[in-house]
């Protein structure tokens, strides 16, 4: 099983990395740009960190680390110290490329499930977009609880299939069709924009994957719907 899973995460690390110089454009375009407010409202929905020193962000599966920049946007006065770590070298490489002006980062290539991070260290954990890549999750659970500070938050934005019949029947034929046909057109591989398609139709509801959380030892569990339920926002405490 772990055998399996560790070929799972190289074969998704190299394919992230081979679309990295069209990643951030694809984005924004497949998303019609709402994929920049969709990560905005995942920073706006921080909260209880007032008042902390210097707190410390951890944002897996950073990608071009996008949510880097926007915490460093946010909570500029409060000099945060921003972690962002992904699998893919090529996409923390082109992340670093647009955060060259933001003090205080460093960048991470490696493994949610093994966070080379030490224990209770860190005040918030945010995944964007990226924990239906992760497998078993109960690992990166497990990882995220140990390097979050007591009363520390979990974040989990992703995308979700809407409950509405006539929405849900657009949104099929938008994931099944459009997207692996523009994404193959303009970065020349159809496999990941499938691929893409394929693990938001597998992942599991809002319901149960708040029902993880709380298997997995997290408390004060909510989600929230956004765009009509296109894309749900997680909020978990430790």
């Amino acid at each position: 099983m772990k055998r399996m899973s560790k070929f799972q995460d190289k074969q998704i690390a190299s394919m992230f990395s081979k679309i990295s110089p069209w990643y951030d454009f694809l984005n924004h375009f497949l998303s019609f740009g709402i994929d920049i407010y969709w990560r905005k409202k995942l920073i706006e929905s921080i909260e209880n960190i007032q008042g902390i020193k210097r707190p410390v962000f951890l944002d897996l599966a950073t990608g071009t680390m996008d949510v880097i920049i926007y915490l460093a946007k946010r909570f500029y006065q409060s000099k945060p110290i921003l972690i962002g770590l992904d699998l893919s070298y090529e996409m923390l490489r082109a992340g670093l490329k647009k955060t060259k002006k933001i003090d205080s980062k460093l960048a991470i290539c490696a493994n949610g499930k093994k966070i080379p991070i030490k224990t209770s260290s860190i005040d918030v954990v945010t995944i964007a977009f990226g924990i239906r890549n992760v497998s078993p999750r109960k690992e990166l659970y497990r990882e995220v609880l140990r390097v979050l500070k007591p009363g520390g938050t979990f974040l989990i934005l992703e995308f979700s299939p809407p409950k509405k019949k006539i929405m849900f029947g657009l949104y099929n034929l938008y994931l099944s069709s459009i997207l692996p046909f523009i994404g193959n057109k303009v970065s020349r591989n159809k496999k990941a924009y499938t691929y893409l398609r394929d693990s938001i139709l597998k992942f599991p509801s809002s319901f149960q994957l708040k029902q993880e959380l709380l298997h997995s030892g997290f408390s004060d569990v909510n989600y929230y719907p956004l765009t009509y339920g296109i894309v749900y926002l997680h909020k978990a405490r430790k």
